[in-house]
């Protein structure tokens, strides 16, 4: 089976679909690695097994080195792609170029719509809320040079009723998340994806 591994920042929400649904049944995750010491998403990965690493950027002096460190253990863990479930750090050219369309990301809007620079957690929703749209989403996408600008693999809608807070559109999009997540690295791990002229195809 092929290998994935996981960087998250914080709860790994995302994560825990992955290891519900995905982890030693259409793959493997191989590692979960987070730039912060304290993250649940490293006790969640602990929890099921999975390597869980913490790499620090305060001791490195940039993000090339950085990234480089990753990349080594990535290939130490026989890593054949990448998710990002709320990882915060950037990604250097030579890390998203090493897994060109092969590192996923989710992002909590219907993109092209409520992202790029600025755009992430809470600032999406409570954009979407102050600007009264009337469905929002989730999409997942592989990461490219750009910022939420890759090519697109899934989408999914959710309708914003009229007395709905920033909050409970939150919990909205999470849903659809963790399903629209789960099927494109399912899709990803079953070699089921091709990348043609910046567009994906799901070969069924």
């Amino acid at each position: 089976m092929k290998k994935i591994a996981v960087l998250a920042s914080g709860s790994g929400s995302n994560l825990q679909s992955l290891i519900d649904n995905i982890h030693n049944k259409d793959g493997v995750i191989c590692a979960v690695i987070s730039d912060r010491k304290g993250a649940y998403a490293l006790e969640r990965a602990n929890t099921a097994g999975i390597p869980a690493i913490h790499i620090s950027r305060l001791k490195y002096e940039n993000d090339e080195d950085y990234n480089n460190e990753i990349l080594t253990v990535l290939e130490q863990h026989g890593a054949d792609g990448v998710v990002l479930a709320g990882y915060l750090k950037i990604l250097t050219p030579k890390f998203i170029d090493t897994y060109k369309n092969k590192i996923i990301n989710i992002h909590p809007s219907l993109i092209p719509s409520f992202c790029g620079d600025g755009f992430y957690g809470m600032r999406v929703h409570n954009a979407v809320y102050e600007k009264g749209v009337k469905i929002t989403g989730a999409t997942v996408h592989f990461v490219d040079h750009g910022v939420d600008s890759g090519p697109i693999i899934m989408q999914k809608a959710v309708e914003i009723n009229q007395d709905d807070l920033p909050e409970d559109i939150q919990k909205k999009v999470l849903e659809i998340e963790h399903k629209i997540l789960v099927q494109s690295v399912r899709y990803f791990l079953c070699d089921k994806i091709d990348v043609i002229n910046n567009r994906v195809y799901i070969n069924e």
